[in-house]
């Protein structure tokens, strides 16, 4: 007699979750807007506790608006149905101005460096997406993950 087993599900580590983060470049940001919450691809770099991006103006940052709002940001790594790795990050956004003071222009620079390992003309007169001026930031104030396996191969049973 044969005995298929179910597959096993757990929770992320902090490393597993850092790592997730740190390998991959494309996530889902959702933010409310008026009465329901909207949910968007972006891509971005994780460093340091802090997802950077960039965006282009319109409804998603005036739905964010201002320096700073909670946002919740999403990576998946699937495989297959019972093999995948997910994390959600829970923080603040906050847009990185253009025209700030010193601080702000040296996080710009940091910002920009960070991309340019994604797109490395990025700023540039060569930059693919150079409608996305607006770069920002991501507090990871809270993450969690979690994992599924696949199940080990059936048992024979007597």
């Amino acid at each position: 007699m044969k005995t298929t087993n179910s597959p096993r599900f757990r929770t992320l580590n902090t490393a597993e979750i850092e790592e997730i983060l740190a390998r991959n470049h494309v996530g889902r940001l959702a933010f409310a807007r008026e009465n329901h919450v909207d949910i968007e691809p972006i891509h971005y770099v994780y460093s340091n506790g802090w997802l950077y991006g960039r965006t282009s103006p319109g409804r998603k940052l005036e739905a964010i608006g201002g320096k700073w709002r909670p946002v919740a940001f999403e990576v998946d790594e699937v495989e297959d149905l019972f093999s995948w790795r997910s994390v959600v990050v829970r923080g603040g956004f906050y847009v990185i101005d253009a025209e700030g003071g010193p601080a702000e222009r040296e996080e710009r620079q940091r910002a920009i460096g960070l991309l340019r390992r994604l797109v490395p003309q990025t700023n540039t007169a060569d930059d693919p997406v150079s409608f996305r001026n607006v770069l920002f930031r991501i507090a990871v104030q809270d993450a969690t993950g979690r994992a599924a396996e696949p199940a080990p191969d059936s048992l024979e049973l007597p």
